[in-house]
């Protein structure tokens, strides 16, 4: 059952949205694209791909874009973020490593090590560290002047997905389990869950409140879900990125949920899948705002830039059908997308 309005599980014609003014950034990455972020001070949007390299690209007026900087890691970049103050950039990959990148100085550096690789990065600016998720199942906290980790938590599965907004983080691991933290105690884990989703967790997001986070799947479902076992009243899931099947009445083609961001100004969220579109959701109100058929490729990951005025979309292989879906040819480039206000404003409430 679907909590959405609007036909949530399908992209309806009369809600499709316009992406033909959508703009592609030039000089993209030569393989498939693992993590977007903007700097949280100016519209420059880092790009970590499994070609080995952190690029970022400066968007200037009318989404017109430029190479700013490039650095590499050994293996395939995992996941990239910055901090606050928009001076350095954090990644991290497959050959184990997190790294940090100085903008202005154009030197990047060791931040931490991890046993395997490390799935996920993610600067924690009230305590000035770096924490880090691994599939060596654990998380860990780096603050950059000492090579060893200030403290770290044991999980009982590989990191898939994680992500912090203090003073919560939550890490989406194996066997469909989720971690909660409270940042204020590091290394205790706060409270662990099962999904509420039936498949795997592929991607977890906080709440801009910090008192939850959205999960989707590979099955084309988004979780809803509270930190607070009081509100378990208003947690919830809902079907996405399903498409009909040709000839089939009833049936739908099923598509995984790769990305999942929050409105910087507006609190609405976005979701991204591997059929190649993306919607604004509404999730106060249960409606969804917005929906877009972008490509007919997959859509790896997303971001919004820091005023909430673009969205930056990335096409490239997924790995969603396996290595028969990789075939040549297959496109990797970064999408802007021009937000107008109606797309991603909230509703009001209902009376």
């Amino acid at each position: 059952m679907s909590f959405f309005s609007s036909t949530a599980g399908s992209a309806g014609t009369a809600t499709l949205g316009d992406v033909s003014k959508d703009i592609e950034v030039q000089q993209p990455p030569t393989d498939s694209i693992s993590s977007l972020a903007f700097s949280p001070t100016a519209d420059i949007l880092a790009v970590g791909s499994w070609d080995n390299a952190v690029r970022a690209y400066e968007v200037g007026p009318g989404g017109v874009t430029h190479g700013k900087f490039m650095y590499a890691h050994d293996q395939p970049v995992m996941s990239v973020c910055w901090s606050r103050d928009g001076t350095k950039v954090f990644s991290g990959g497959a050959d184990k490593i997190a790294k940090v990148y100085d903008v202005a100085t154009g030197q990047s550096a060791q931040a931490g090590v991890h046993d395997e690789p490390v799935r996920v990065v993610r600067w924690v600016d009230q305590v000035n560290v770096l924490a880090t998720g691994s599939w060596d199942r654990t998380v860990k906290y780096w603050d950059l002047r000492s090579p060893q980790p200030v403290a770290s938590i044991a999980l009982p599965h590989k990191v898939y997905a994680m992500d912090v907004q203090y003073p919560l983080l939550v890490a989406a691991t194996g066997d469909r389990q989720i971690t909660m933290v409270n940042l204020s105690n590091p290394s205790v884990i706060y409270r662990t869950i099962q999904s509420p989703l039936k498949q795997q967790t592929r991607c977890i997001t906080c709440f801009p409140s910090a008192d939850g986070f959205a999960l989707g799947s590979i099955e084309g479902r988004v979780a809803i879900q509270n930190v607070d076992e009081k509100n378990v009243g208003a947690n919830y899931s809902f079907r996405c990125h399903r498409k009909d099947t040709p000839g089939i009445k009833g049936q739908d083609d099923v598509y995984s949920v790769n990305d999942i961001k929050f409105h910087p100004v507006q609190g609405t969220f976005s979701t991204a899948g591997s059929d190649g579109g993306f919607t604004f959701w509404d999730k106060d109100a249960r409606s969804r705002l917005k929906s877009f058929e972008a490509t007919k490729y997959p859509i790896t990951t997303t971001a919004f830039n820091a005023s909430g005025t673009a969205y930056a979309y990335a096409v490239s292989y997924d790995w969603s059908k396996g290595h028969t879906g990789n075939v040549p040819g297959h496109p990797n480039k970064v999408m802007l997308h021009p937000i107008k206000e109606e797309e991603v404003r909230k509703r009001p409430p209902k009376k």
